[in-house]
């Protein structure tokens, strides 16, 4: 499995804002940013629009390193991913992103590394 699989079960090389920040690309950040806050109401910039991916050092966008739940909690278990955790099947913080993505819970179950 790919190294870039998020904590939740998410493809990081999918995001608009890995692609955008692996290929400094201008107007991906511009057009993530605008699409992103409109979607959640709130204040986010083209320059926010930065991320080197989920569970690797390097820059992360404000979202990811500060407020998601998800990669708070799997950091704070150890676990390499959500699906190295016991509590993955009755867990409805990442319940969430896989009822909404089902190809992130193929992810987890499939993630070895």
């Amino acid at each position: 499995m790919k190294g870039m699989i998020a904590y939740c079960g998410l493809d990081c090389e999918k995001c608009d804002a890995y692609l955008a920040t692996i290929n400094d690309d201008q107007a991906l950040r511009e057009k993530t940013a605008k699409l992103w806050a409109e979607l959640n109401n709130a204040p986010i910039l083209p320059e926010h629009i930065n991320c080197t991916g989920c569970r690797v050092d390097g820059v992360k966008t404000v979202y990811c390193d500060t407020f998601c739940a998800i990669r708070q909690c799997a950091m704070k278990k150890s676990v390499t991913t959500c699906g190295d955790c016991p509590d993955l099947e009755k867990c409805q913080t990442v319940g969430a992103i896989i009822s909404n993505n089902p190809a992130a819970l193929k992810n987890l179950r499939g993630q070895t590394t």
